[in-house]
Parts: C-alpha cells; structure tokens; sequence
C-alpha cells in the first residue's frame, strides 16, 4: 500500500492558488493565501485565509466519506434551519485524495460559546430535519446503516471504567449505579426508529454565535442511518445534557430516547477518559473532563419510567 504524502504548507499554498485565482493573496502578489492547521497536529484541515477552509482526506476510505458528504450536505440542506457547509471546489489533492475547499462558517464552537435557549430551538430544528430526510434518498447515495449499540454492554463498560476512574480520583463510581442492567433493557432502541444521524456532533462540529444561537454543523462524513440517540447523545456530550435533552424533546422526541441518549453519553465519556488516562487513547485531557461533566449534568427527566412495549416514539 502506498504511503499517502503529508501535506505541507506549500502543498496547501499551491493547490489553494489553483483553486482561488482572484484571490487577495494571489492578487496582491504575494507567494499565495495565508494557510496554516486549523489544529496543532491535524495536518489535514487548514485554514486557508479567514473565509475558507480546506479539508484532505489522508486515505481512499476517508476519500470516499468526503465524496458523499458532498452530495448528502445538498441532500440535508433544505430540511435543516442550520446552515451546512458550501464546497467551493472539490477534487484529488494526491491521486486517489479527494479534498474539498469549504466556505468557512461564521461563529464559534459549543466548545467556546454555551447555547442559549434560543440555540436550543435550533437544534430542536436540526434533529426534526435529519428526521424528515428520506431514508431511501440518504441511502441513494451509499450512507450506511448502523444497528443500535447495547446500552447494557456500554454499561458494564463504563462501570469497569469507572472503578478505575474512581483510584485514580477522577470520578465517583457510584454515579454509574442509577443505571441498573434493568433500566439499560427498558432503553434498547426500538425497532422501526432508524433516521438520519450526523453520528458525530461533537462541540467542535458545531458552530455557535456569540449570543448563543447555533449556526452551522461541520463535518458530515460519518453520518449514517441509524439510532437517533446518537444524535441526541453528541448533543450531550457538545452542549450539555439539560440542553440536549430540551432539544430533543422539542424535536418531539418522547422519555426513551433522550434517556437513552444520556446514558450513551454518561457512559462514553467515562469509558473514554479512562481509555486517555490509561494510555489507549489520546487527545486533550482537559476537554475530555470538560465533555464527562457535560454529559452528567442532572437533568429533570432522571427517573427510568416503565415503558409500555408497544410504545412508539416519532
């Protein structure tokens, strides 16, 4: 297997020049646009000036998400009140990479700016939208599908993860008890349920003003029909538990899958920062505690209820 090239900043530069010929960089005559990594470490996503951003995919299997994000971003658009990213050019970067040049959206992350209650209501509108996407369109374009994760196996997961949690002074193991092995079964996704999911609603994925109103949502490439917890989960885990959980029931969602989503929250993140701590994972520390205190932030609808089986939720 050929090794896929690294770029460079003179790789973005020359590429980008191609692409933005009436560029301010190109015209003024200087050696092209200001390009520099959106993160330290991510040498596949650069700035490129203050109104773009390009994204190179690093393999042919992330080459073949970008491709379709393309075509699902038109697929989505309509549908959600949140603006989705306009590609301005696409192509290869190396034989067989795809990239693609992106307006950048204005605004912040959930990561910098919390959601008012008004950004709340926008993504109630995001979560109604995926929804009302048809599944035979989204499926058109070759978005997989992916079957409902066991909540009771994430379960016993996240307990083991905790009790190590709890030695190293990170987190009280018995927060994990409110869910018992017979709560997780009340909490099996039902069947019939799958719609559109973004399936990665992280804080840095989704764009917030400064006043608080969610504007965009980056990053469709791992989007898949599936399980709306999912969703409802990221949410958690991005904004917030009490504001995931408010949105999703505005979105019309009922008890069980926004519990379901809280608890796929609770226990990703405990599994998750365990795994940093232990030395599997890596990542930001400080953002992964950031993102378990999120995810458990007390919410009204705490108390599993019964469910009737043959209760059905939109």
């Amino acid at each position: 297997m050929t090794q896929a090239p690294t770029p460079t900043a003179d790789t973005v530069r020359r590429l980008v020049r191609s692409l933005l010929k009436e560029s301010k960089a190109t015209a003024d005559g200087t050696e092209g646009p200001d390009v520099r990594p959106v993160t330290e470490g991510r040498e596949h996503t650069w700035w490129v000036g203050t109104r773009h951003v390009l994204r190179l995919a690093p393999d042919r299997e992330a080459s073949v998400r970008r491709r379709r994000e393309l075509r699902l971003r038109d697929l989505v658009r309509p549908h959600v009140p949140v603006a989705v990213p306009t590609s301005v050019a696409h192509g290869d970067w190396a034989p067989g990479l795809a990239y693609t040049l992106d307006t950048k959206l204005p605004g912040g992350t959930a990561d910098e700016h919390d959601v008012s209650a008004v950004g709340e209501a926008d993504l109630a509108g995001l979560l109604s939208g995926l929804r009302a996407v048809p599944a035979r369109q989204v499926e058109a374009l070759g978005v997989p599908r992916t079957a409902p994760r066991s909540l009771d196996a994430l379960r016993r997961m996240a307990v083991h993860a905790a009790e190590r949690l709890a030695a190293a002074d990170e987190f009280d193991a018995a927060r994990l008890h409110q869910l018992t092995p017979p709560g997780a079964a009340q909490l099996a996704a039902q069947t019939g349920t799958a719609v559109l999911t973004h399936h990665g609603l992280t804080g840095e994925h989704v764009v917030v003003s400064a006043d608080g109103r969610v504007r965009g949502i980056l990053d469709w490439t791992a989007a898949a029909l599936g399980d709306p917890a999912e969703d409802i989960a990221g949410l958690a885990v991005a904004v917030g538990s009490p504001a995931a959980v408010r949105a999703a029931t505005l979105a019309g969602y009922g008890a069980r899958p926004c519990l379901r989503g809280l608890w796929l929250a609770r226990c990703d993140t405990v599994v998750r920062l365990t795994d940093h701590i232990e030395g599997r994972a890596t990542g930001s520390l400080p953002l992964l505690r950031i993102q378990l205190r999120r995810a458990w932030e007390p919410i009204l609808l705490e108390r599993v209820t019964e469910f009737k089986d043959d209760e059905t939720e939109p």
